[in-house]
């Protein structure tokens, strides 16, 4: 037995010989393909690429209105929202072509009723400026609304017609509602806060505990974060240099100069309708996505105005 034991005693010092010579020959090489990874010899981009913490602007308001950041709870959330938005570039990219495109829409009709210009961000994160999205919930278009809301402001809703696609009449009746929530609320914070919970669930909330202002409520996650979100997207699209957004004016998307022809009796086939144009329907339907059906039945011999890109815009086929 213990001739037997001073055997493998033996062999297993070999074998750990072996398996340490074997580690040693096979370790610089590890060592200086890790080296070169990290130091980003094979691949440059591995150390240019670097994620910052972001300083708290000391000035955050909304509509003129502080954000209430000294609080530790305001700090948090709103650090979350700044965080959350400048690193999802491309999302961030998207809004500022997009807003190129959008906001000169949005901002006179904002003005002539008297709401703030900071309310053109809402816009931003209902939709992300996109004319024609759909909430699971059904509200649609650029300020995502209900078709019950719709049609109680005087927007036409059907499966023909569905004027929460046309961003002018959208944002009216986006203003309606918002002036409606100001004076009922008392401040333009809360009324942004309403047009995501409601007149009455804010104030509901407002009364259940016991309190006045937006930056003091116990919210659900989607309103408790709705004012941030709108507040951050306000500073990153105002500073692109400050969050690291590169881009000149050339990348910016820009809407296309049109002008409107009226009508007030049924089209029947808009492919047709648009070849007098110098379009197709595609783009008639870009420029109309309130037009839901390739046919307009009108028979109540509503005025409608269509928009029609003026020539030279679109290169489109015979």
């Amino acid at each position: 037995m213990k001739i037997i034991k001073n055997s493998l005693a033996l062999v297993g010092v070999v074998c750990v010989s072996g398996l340490f010579i074997f580690a040693m020959q096979k370790t610089p090489e590890k060592e200086n393909a890790l080296s070169d990874y990290v130091l980003g010899k094979d691949d440059p981009i591995v150390n240019n690429y670097n994620v910052y913490a972001l300083e708290m602007p000391e000035d955050l308001n909304f509509a003129g209105e502080l954000v209430p950041i000294n609080d530790p709870d305001i700090y948090e959330r709103m650090d979350r929202e700044l965080l959350v938005n400048t690193y999802w570039q491309s999302n961030g990219l998207l809004m500022f072509k997009r807003a190129k495109k959008y906001f000169p829409i949005i901002e006179p009709i904002l003005k002539k009723n008297g709401i703030p210009d900071d309310f053109k961000y809402l816009a931003v994160i209902e939709s992300g400026l996109i004319q024609t999205a759909i909430s699971p919930a059904g509200a649609s278009g650029m300020w995502q609304i209900m078709a019950a809301t719709g049609r109680e402001n005087g927007l036409e809703v059907n499966s023909n017609v569905d004027e929460r696609y046309n961003i002018e009449k959208a944002t009216e009746v986006a203003c309606d509602y918002l002036k409606r929530a100001k004076n009922n609320l008392g401040s333009w914070t809360k009324a942004a806060a309403a047009y995501n919970a409601g007149n009455a669930g804010v104030s509901r909330r407002l009364k259940e505990q016991d309190v006045t202002g937006y930056y003091d409520l116990l919210l659900g996650e989607e309103t408790g974060r709705y004012v941030f979100r709108i507040v951050a997207l306000k500073e990153i699209l105002s500073n692109p240099d400050k969050y690291g957004f590169n881009f000149n004016k050339s990348h910016l998307y820009k809407e296309v100069p049109t002008y409107k022809v009226k009508v007030d009796t049924a089209v029947t086939d808009f492919a047709q309708f648009a070849k007098q144009f110098g379009i197709n329907y595609k783009i008639l339907k870009l420029h109309n996505p309130w037009l839901r059906e390739p046919f307009l039945n009108n028979k109540s011999r509503k005025l409608y105005e269509i928009e029609i890109p003026k020539e030279g815009y679109y290169n489109t086929l015979p």
